[in-house]
C-alpha cells in the first residue's frame, strides 16, 4: 500500500506466502483432487489461525496460479494447477522486449526444440501402430490444408501433442503445448503471418512421421531438426551451434523427396 513502511509490506508478503503454502499443504494432506470443495473461509481461519482478510488474500493469489478456483456464491474449489500462469508469464516476458528483439522469442523456441529433439528418439523406440495411425490422420489433414494454401495451427499443435503419447508422460505434452502457445501468441501480437507456406510445413511433418514408421530414431531426430531450423529462420534466429543440421537444412542434403528449405513453414 502507498505510504506503508517497507518492513511492514515485507512482513505482509511473507505472511501471505506462508498462508498460501499452508493452504496448498492442506490440499495435499487431505488428498483433494481438482474440482474438490475446499473448507469454508471460516474453517480455514480456524485451521490456520489467521484472519478472514488473510485467508482471502492468500486464496486470490492461489487463484492466479490456478491452484484454487473461487466461485462466488458457491465456495472455493481445488483448481487444475495448469500451466496457464506459466504461459501468461512467458508471453508477457517475451512481448516486454522490444518488437525488433527476436532474442526472447528465440529462447522460447530453443527450449521447445531441445525438448522435442531430445525426446524424438525415445518415441521412435516406443511408438506403436495405433499412435502412428493417429499421426497419419493428422498429417493427411495437414497435407490437404497445405495443398489449398490454408495454415493449420491446430493440426500442428495436435501432431506435436500426439507425437509423445507413447512415452506415457503427461507433463511432456503440457509443456510443449505451453511453449507452442507462447510462440503463437507472440507471433500474432507482432503481426507475423501464421504460416507463409503450409504445404512445406506439412512435408516437414510427413518426414518426421516417415522416419518413425521406419523405426529410424536418427532420421526422426534429423527431420525434427530441419523442421526447427525453418522455424528459427522465420523467427529471425540463425543459430551457429548446429552446423551439421544447418548445412543439411540449407543445402537440401539428406532430405526426403518432399523436404523443403528452411524458413518456409511453421509449427
Amino acid at each position: 500500500m502507498p505510504g506503508q513502511p517497507r518492513n511492514s509490506r515485507t512482513s505482509e508478503e511473507s505472511r501471505n506466502s506462508r498462508i498460501q503454502r499452508q493452504v496448498m499443504q492442506l490440499i495435499i494432506d487431505r488428498r483433494l483432487q481438482a474440482g474438490a470443495l475446499l473448507p469454508t473461509e471460516a474453517e480455514l481461519m480456524e485451521d490456520l489461525g489467521v484472519s478472514r482478510n488473510s485467508v482471502r488474500e492468500a486464496l486470490k493469489a492461489l487463484q492466479a496460479l490456478d491452484i484454487v478456483e473461487i466461485r462466488h456464491g458457491y465456495g472455493t474449489y481445488v483448481g487444475r494447477a495448469s500451466l496457464t500462469p506459466l504461459i501468461d508469464g512467458l508471453t508477457f516476458r517475451t512481448l516486454a522486449r522490444h518488437d525488433h528483439d527476436t532474442g526472447a522469442l528465440a529462447e522460447i523456441l530453443q527450449v521447445r526444440e531441445v525438448l522435442e529433439e531430445g525426446l524424438i528418439r525415445r518415441v521412435a523406440a516406443t511408438v506403436g501402430e495405433a499412435e502412428l495411425d493417429r499421426l497419419e490422420a493428422v498429417v493427411s489433414r495437414m497435407e490437404a490444408a497445405g495443398r489449398s494454401g490454408r495454415p493449420f495451427p491446430e493440426l500442428d499443435r495436435e501432431f506435436h501433442e500426439l507425437l509423445y503419447a507413447s512415452l506415457g508422460n503427461d507433463l511432456v505434452p503440457q509443456l510443449l503445448a505451453a511453449f507452442w502457445t507462447v510462440f503463437r501468441r507472440v507471433n500474432g501480437a507482432r503481426g507475423r503471418p501464421d504460416d507463409p507456406s503450409p504445404e512445406v510445413t506439412a512435408r516437414w511433418h510427413r518426414d518426421i512421421l516417415t522416419a518413425l514408421r521406419e523405426g529410424d530414431g536418427e532420421g526422426a531426430q534429423r527431420a525434427m531438426a530441419v523442421h526447427f531450423r525453418g522455424i528459427e529462420v522465420r523467427a529471425g534466429r540463425d543459430s551457429p551451434a548446429r552446423p551439421a543440421f544447418e548445412d543439411e537444412a540449407r543445402s537440401g542434403r539428406k532430405r526426403g523427396p518432399g523436404a523443403a528449405a528452411p524458413g518456409e513453414g511453421d509449427g
